[in-house]
C-alpha cells in the first residue's frame, strides 16, 4: 500500500508540475494572438492531450520505459520512481535559484541516472540517440522558424487577410498541442501508467504502457490545473523574453515548433515542447535581424542542457545506490 500511494503522489504531483511548466507555456503563446479566447486555447490543449496517445499511441511513453533502462525487472519500477522524484527535485531546485531547467531534460537523466545506480543495465546507445533528437529538436524549430518568418513577410495583404490568419492560428495551435499529446506530453503518461501498474500487481517490474481512458480523463484535468495555476507567471515570462506581436509571426513560430515535435515523435524520442517553442520564436525574430532576436532565450536553453541533464543524472546515480544498497 506504501509504494502504492507513493507512486500515486508521484504521479499526481508531476502532472500538476508538468501542466504549470509546459501547459501555462503552450496556453500562454496562444493567447499572444490577437482576439484568441483563453477557454479555446485551454480546451484545445486538454482534448488533444486526452485523445492523442489513442489516435496516434504511445510510442515516446515508451521510450521512458523501455529505452534508456532495463527497467523491466524486480526493481524497474522503483527505479523509475526515483528517477522521476530526482528529475522533480532538480527542476525545483533550480527553478527556485532562477536557472533555467526543462523537466523532460531533467526525467531522461534521472531515470538514466537511478538504472545506472541500481545495477540495471542502460541502453547508452538509446540514450544517446534520445539525447541527440533532443538536441536537434530546437534547432531545427530555429531554421523552421526563421525560413517561415522570411517567407511571411512576404504574404501579399488584402482586406481577408485577418480572418485567414486567424484560421490559420487556429488550426497551427491545434497541431501545436497534437505534437505536445504525442510527444513531450507522454512522459505524465509513462509515469501514470508506471503507477497503475504497481498499483495492479504491487512493486517490481515496469510492464507495457497502459493508461485507461478513465484515468487519463483525470490526468488532463490534473494537467489543465496545474496549467492554469501557472499561466500568470509564464505569461509574464512571455512578455518579457519570448514576445511577437504580428499574428502571422505567432502562427510561423506555432508551425516551426510543431514541425521540429513532430519529426522527433516519429523518431520516438522525446523533446522539450518549451524549448522548441523558444527556438521557434527566437529563428521568427531572427528573420527580421539579429537585434530583434532575445539573445537570452537562446543562452536559457543551452543553460538547460549544461545544468539540468548533468545534474539529474549524477543525482539519479546517487539515488539508484542508495536504493540498491536497501
Amino acid at each position: 500500500m506504501g509504494w502504492t500511494l507513493a507512486f500515486a503522489a508521484a504521479a499526481v504531483l508531476f502532472t500538476v508540475i508538468s501542466g504549470a511548466n509546459d501547459g501555462a507555456t503552450l496556453i500562454g503563446l496562444g493567447l499572444r494572438f490577437p482576439r484568441s479566447p483563453g477557454w479555446t486555447a485551454a480546451v484545445l490543449l486538454t482534448a488533444t492531450l486526452f485523445a492523442g496517445p489513442y489516435v496516434l499511441g504511445v510510442t515516446v511513453a515508451r521510450t521512458f520505459t523501455e529505452r534508456l533502462a532495463g527497467l523491466d525487472t524486480g526493481q524497474g519500477a522503483a527505479a523509475f520512481l526515483t528517477g522521476v522524484v530526482v528529475a522533480v527535485t532538480v527542476v525545483a531546485i533550480l527553478t527556485g535559484r532562477g536557472l533555467p531547467t526543462s523537466l523532460t531534460l531533467a526525467v531522461i537523466g534521472g531515470i538514466t541516472g537511478a538504472g545506472l545506480g541500481a545495477g540495471l543495465p542502460v541502453s547508452w546507445r538509446g540514450v544517446a540517440t534520445v539525447l541527440a533528437v533532443g538536441a536537434g529538436a530546437p534547432l531545427a524549430g530555429l531554421a523552421l522558424g526563421y525560413l517561415l518568418g522570411t517567407a511571411s513577410r512576404r504574404v501579399p495583404s488584402y482586406q481577408r487577410m485577418p480572418r485567414l490568419v486567424g484560421t490559420a492560428h487556429l488550426l497551427a495551435y491545434a497541431a501545436q498541442c497534437l505534437a505536445y499529446a504525442v510527444n513531450d506530453g507522454q512522459k505524465m503518461i509513462a509515469v501514470a501508467s508506471v503507477a497503475i501498474g504497481v498499483g495492479r500487481g504491487g512493486l517490481g517490474r515496469v510492464g507495457p504502457v497502459d493508461v485507461p481512458p478513465v484515468w487519463m480523463a483525470v490526468l488532463a484535468a490534473l494537467f489543465l490545473a496545474g496549467a492554469l495555476a501557472g499561466l500568470p507567471r509564464v505569461g509574464a515570462r512571455l512578455g518579457r523574453g519570448l514576445v511577437i506581436t504580428r499574428p502571422l509571426h505567432v502562427v510561423s513560430a506555432e508551425t516551426a515548433a510543431t514541425g521540429a515535435v513532430l519529426g522527433s515523435s516519429a523518431l520516438g524520442s522525446p523533446v522539450s515542447m518549451t524549448q522548441s517553442i523558444t527556438a521557434g520564436v527566437v529563428g521568427v525574430a531572427a528573420s527580421e535581424g539579429a537585434r530583434r532576436v532575445r539573445w537570452q532565450a537562446v543562452v536559457n536553453m543551452g543553460t538547460a542542457w549544461l545544468v539540468t541533464l548533468p545534474s539529474s543524472l549524477a543525482l539519479g546515480c546517487l539515488a539508484g545506490l542508495a536504493l540498491r544498497l536497501l
